[in-house]
């Protein structure tokens, strides 16, 4: 087993018995029971297409981070087709959510970031347009 720190911004797994004892255990009127129609199907696991998209997301978020981070972006835009809102996310998080969905096939729910200044974050495209004109400008040296 591996025994060097984690990387800052992973994920570490939590197993399952250091985990906190779920309150409502065995519990009839479980207000979480009925909610079991939302659980994800987790036997599947990602097949190799997503799991190849996924690794070129990390590496291209690690390169679009490098690169605006120092300018003052703080992260990336996204627009929910679920909600019609744009949902801003911190580098550090979106590295987190991906990894965590290469890891377990799914993201967990987390908390929007508070009160983001849209001025800070710019969306995927605009990451990938500002990387490849880059690359561009430093292969005509």
């Amino acid at each position: 087993m591996d025994s060097s720190p984690p990387r800052p911004g992973t994920v570490q797994a939590v197993p399952h018995d250091l985990l906190p004892p779920d309150p409502f255990a065995d519990d009839p009127d479980d207000p979480a029971k009925d909610m079991a129609y939302f659980a994800d199907d987790l036997d599947e696991p990602i097949d190799e297409r997503a799991r190849t998209e996924l690794l070129a997301d990390l590496s291209d978020l690690a390169v679009y981070q490098a690169l605006l981070e120092p300018r003052g972006v703080r992260g990336i835009v996204v627009d929910c087709g679920e909600c019609d809102q744009p949902h801003y996310h911190d580098w550090h998080l979106l590295r987190a959510s991906l990894e965590q969905l290469l890891a377990d096939g799914r993201m967990r729910p987390h908390e929007p970031a508070y009160d983001p200044d849209p001025a800070h974050y710019v969306s995927w495209d605009y990451c990938r347009g500002y990387a490849d004109g880059v690359t561009a400008t430093e292969s005509a040296y």
